[in-house]
């Protein structure tokens, strides 16, 4: 009696079950990483800050909810890539407050470049302290209220990502 002998390339020819075998997990990402969450954080910061100035700056007024979006962001980002470190809330809040006050000036430049007829560059970088002027007599309870806002939504954002 010969027994048959399964063609090359096929283990299961004889009818015999394949083994199963469990997938291997995704590699984890990289998370926890305090520096690469900052860094994270301040990179959000500045693209939301150029944003936000870019839009407030175009309509010539500010939104509440653009700075609730800045802070989002930032902290977001910072409790993605950074994970769960309690100090990430803290500098994702600062750094959204940042991005919030130059966020207000590429708007000033934006406005004030319009109505002087430069380029916002040229007066947000060679006349700067016009600006931080301009900033500082426009202050009203509302600049708070856009910077409280940001600071919360920074601060909760990082919370939520980092769960």
């Amino acid at each position: 009696m010969s027994q048959s002998v399964p063609p090359p390339g096929n283990p299961f020819a004889d009818g015999a079950a394949p083994q199963q075998y469990p997938m291997a997990p995704p590699p984890a990402p990289a998370r926890d990483n305090v520096v690469l969450g900052l860094v994270a954080a301040l990179v959000a910061a500045l693209v939301a800050a150029g944003a936000y100035g870019g839009i407030a700056g175009g309509i010539e007024r500010e939104i509440g909810w653009a700075a609730v979006g800045v802070g989002f962001l930032t902290g977001f980002a910072a409790g993605k890539v950074g994970g769960r470190n309690p100090a990430l809330p803290v500098v994702g809040a600062v750094f959204s407050l940042g991005a919030v006050y130059l966020g207000q000036l590429i708007a000033l430049a934006i406005i004030g470049g319009k109505e002087l007829h430069v380029s916002a560059t040229e007066l947000f970088f060679q006349h700067f302290d016009v600006l931080a002027s301009a900033w500082k007599e426009d202050l009203d309870p509302l600049t708070f209220l856009f910077f409280g806002l940001a600071a919360f939504a920074a601060f909760s954002g990082t919370k939520k990502a980092a769960a």
